[in-house]
């Protein structure tokens, strides 16, 4: 009953406008066919990476922003959500993503997203989910939502989950990504702004937190963890 009356108050306010940010236009086509056939849903800009997403922040603020967290160009996902988070705090962003939940759910929410649902999902989950946030509730898997309780009353029992993963920094984890995706530090270095030096840096600490001898082998663990689409 309550989910009936969340809906018949969204049509009478008319349909909640949708920003859309994911770096491939298959996608978003995708999503934006399955959510403009929601009366109550809406999308109000579609666009392919973290700058074009602030660009239009600048002109007009949606109601719920979904996003996934690797973005080709520039920041990622999560440093837009921590943007999002800072400037507009309100404004409820889920996370839409081909990651896998156990190593990057809890971080979108620490981020500051209200959601995390794997682009694996059906797709009236995927509008479930739009809802739920949309509502003002967060949403995750059940299988996070247990974990997310057990480590509230067991957090000293947080051993090394991910093959060791979940010790890299959110920027480590996107440079091991992309890493993965076969650049080299100098491409990385120039999507994300940084120096040469900073990117080795995050290397080499990448390497000792995973207790990786070297270069090669850093080098094929990332391949290894984006063949099986993020996750070893």
């Amino acid at each position: 009953m309550a989910q009936r009356l969340s809906d018949q108050k969204r049509h009478d306010s008319g349909p909640q406008r949708v920003l859309i940010v994911d770096d491939h236009p298959i996608v978003r086509h995708g999503l934006t066919e399955l959510l403009n056939q929601e009366r109550d849903l809406e999308v109000c800009g579609s666009v392919g990476t973290a700058r074009e997403a602030l660009r239009f922040l600048d002109r007009e603020i949606p109601d719920i922003i979904i996003a996934d967290i690797s973005l080709e160009e520039g920041r990622n996902g999560l440093d837009m959500i921590k943007l999002v988070h800072r400037r507009f705090a309100s404004l409820p962003v889920l996370v839409l993503t081909m990651h896998d939940e156990n190593l990057y759910a809890e971080r979108v929410l620490r981020a500051g997203a209200r959601g995390f649902i794997m682009k694996q999902e059906a797709s009236d989950r995927i509008v479930e989910a739009v809802r739920t946030v949309l509502d003002g509730e967060f949403f995750v898997s059940p299988r996070i939502a247990s974990r997310i309780v057990q480590d509230i009353f067991a957090p000293d029992d947080q051993v090394s989950r991910q093959y060791g993963l979940d010790k890299l920094s959110d920027r480590e984890l996107d440079v091991f990504e992309r890493l993965g995706r076969g650049l080299s530090g100098t491409e990385i270095a120039n999507q994300l702004g940084l120096s040469q030096k900073t990117v080795d840096t995050y290397r080499a600490n990448i390497k000792r937190k995973l207790g990786l001898k070297n270069s090669g082998e850093l080098l094929q663990h990332a391949i290894a963890w984006a063949e099986n689409d993020g996750a070893l």
